[in-house]
């Protein structure tokens, strides 16, 4: 295989598929936690406390490594870096499972997000160099494949808890990783890193700035997202919800991302960046005010559209970060606005909590909604520095 396998459309489309199986696995790592919490909690006698120590572990890991990965990989090709990274992953969670206590527990959870670090930076950018200028719409797919680790990873550890102890549950799906490292190493186009110093002085220059507005766009979107499911169900509870139709609720939400996902990214080609993110983010406050005035009934058919909404800005923000950047800093580039968005993941929901904390959760509820009217100047900003057409 080579740089022109790599340009055609057969090797694009192996781009995308090998990448985006790797998005659904690593994303699939991530949420696995969040099932097995319970479980570690009876078999450790853990207090809530350390059952968060014990998912931050895996994602300070992944986000701190992320900047280094994308260093790492304008040097190497980044197929072989996302191999091993997705090697490491797999034999992280094998050596949770094979803990006898808390401490290798701990070790196996952030051995295996430092792998899941390699997979944002270089995916993302195997994508955005296989399809060049084309890229918006592949990137959007390649976003979507997340949620759909998201959703079949955690499942089937649920599915598989029924037959088999935690432990080995854990081996089997360490398993599962080692055979994605197989097919990333076999299947995906080398991934150039253009770091050589003739292609610097060729490609320095050819970004169009713009990238901290992006930045700050993203870190922001993400916020809204994160703040407003914190609070949904508590206004849900506050609406008459009972739990199961909160459950219900929350999954429309989280169906409807993953369609804005796959949708947005596409419109984003279609009408422009600037049109779209207007378009994402002022829908979402008018839907996140309407939900805290709506009766329940209407509330639920609201929510699938209020997921688009939320969700899909990621997909055009994430599409856009190679036009800003040139070619041979897009790794760094997309390892930066994860770890920001991350990040942002993070910190937000405390910062919506503390607000809540002190004028009740409606008020938390509309202000994410104005911190998303907030983008709309950053947005205005950033037009300028985006690619000459619809915008």
């Amino acid at each position: 295989m080579n740089e022109a396998l790599l340009a055609s459309p057969s090797g694009a489309r192996r781009t995308l598929a090998v990448a985006g199986t790797a998005h659904a696995l690593h994303d699939g790592y991530t949420d696995l936690i969040y099932i097995l919490l319970p479980v570690w909690q009876a078999e450790f006698a853990l207090g809530f406390g350390m059952l968060a120590l014990l998912r931050a572990l895996y994602a300070a890991s992944m986000a701190a490594l992320q900047v280094p990965v994308g260093r790492l990989a304008e040097r190497w090709d980044g197929r072989i870096i996302l191999a091993l990274g997705t090697a490491l992953s797999g034999i992280g969670y094998a050596l949770a499972g094979a803990s006898g206590g808390l401490l290798g527990l701990c070790a196996g959870l952030a051995l295996s997000g430092a792998g899941s670090s390699t997979q944002h930076p270089i995916a993302s950018a195997a994508v955005s160099r296989a399809y060049g200028k084309a890229s918006r719409g592949p990137l959007g797919v390649y976003n979507f494949s997340g949620d759909l680790g998201k959703a079949a990873i955690p499942a089937l550890t649920s599915l598989l808890l029924i037959f088999m102890s935690w432990r080995h549950a854990l081996w089997l799906l360490a398993l599962i990783g080692a055979a994605t490292a197989i097919a990333i190493a076999a299947f995906m186009p080398p991934i150039a890193g253009g770091s050589k110093a003739g292609d610097r002085r060729e490609q320095r220059g050819s970004g169009r700035g713009g990238f901290p507005l992006l930045f700050a766009i993203g870190v922001l979107d993400t916020g809204v997202r994160m703040g407003f499911l914190t609070f949904l169900p508590f206004i849900l509870k506050a609406h008459g919800a009972s739990l199961p139709t909160v459950g219900v609720a929350l999954a429309l939400v989280f169906i409807g991302g993953a369609a804005g996902k796959f949708t947005c990214g596409w419109l984003g080609a279609r009408i422009g960046v600037l049109r779209t993110v207007l378009l994402t983010e002022g829908g979402t406050a008018a839907a996140i005010l309407a939900v805290l005035i709506l009766p329940l009934p209407a509330i639920l058919v609201l929510l699938p559209l209020l997921g688009i909404m939320l969700n899909g800005t990621s997909s055009v923000l994430y599409g856009t970060v190679p036009e800003l950047t040139p070619p041979h800093r897009v790794e760094r580039a997309f390892a930066l606005f994860y770890t920001g968005t991350i990040g942002s993941g993070a910190v937000s929901p405390i910062f919506y909590g503390v607000l809540g904390d002190a004028v009740g959760a409606n008020w938390a509820v509309v202000a994410t909604a104005m911190v998303a009217l907030s983008i709309f100047p950053l947005a205005l900003a950033l037009a300028p520095h985006l690619r000459p057409g619809p915008r």
